[in-house]
């Protein structure tokens, strides 16, 4: 194993648990999250040795995680998925409590450009600044598209956490 190869592995066994988390909120499916993960450090790999500042990784990986992310819903992922003539194995997720899984179910209503600004915003905890820089877009656009996610998700939960 070359010295990149170790690098990249022990980089890899750190942050790999981390993304996948901010894959799985972006898309809402743990299997894709894994394929975004994947997708996301296998492009890390490729461009391990012109990534000059390693301290930056993180926000090199989450960049190209959120852009694939958006890339697949704007391109329409599943025309690249090949079904096969047996069933995909089922995996019972341990949903915990009412409140998680509604909240995940809000959060899939969100269109895709809302809802990568909102977790970037409130789950990775970036600056404007920086999801702004992140997605490519304007310090406006990252507040405007906040906003709007927030609301679809309060009007979404508002029946699950009234107050009454």
């Amino acid at each position: 194993m070359t010295e990149r190869d170790t690098a990249f592995a022990e980089y890899f066994a750190a942050r790999s648990d981390a993304m996948r988390g901010t894959a799985f909120l972006l898309c809402g499916d743990w299997h894709r999250a894994e394929d975004l993960t994947q997708q996301a450090f296998t492009k890390l790999y490729l461009a391990w040795n012109r990534v000059s500042r390693h301290e930056v990784l993180d926000g090199y990986v989450r960049r190209t995680l959120v852009r694939t992310y958006l890339d697949e819903r704007r391109l329409g992922w599943w025309r690249r998925v090949r079904t096969t003539g047996t069933p995909p194995e089922r995996v019972a997720l341990d949903p915990g409590p009412e409140e998680r899984v509604a909240v995940l179910a809000a959060l899939s209503a969100v269109p895709a450009r809302q809802r990568a600004v909102l977790i970037l915003r409130y789950w990775e905890d970036l600056s404007v600044e920086e999801t702004a820089e992140l997605l490519g877009c304007s310090e406006g656009t990252v507040k405007s598209q906040a906003s709007r996610g927030l609301q679809t998700l309060r009007s979404r939960l508002s029946p699950t956490f009234s107050t009454d």
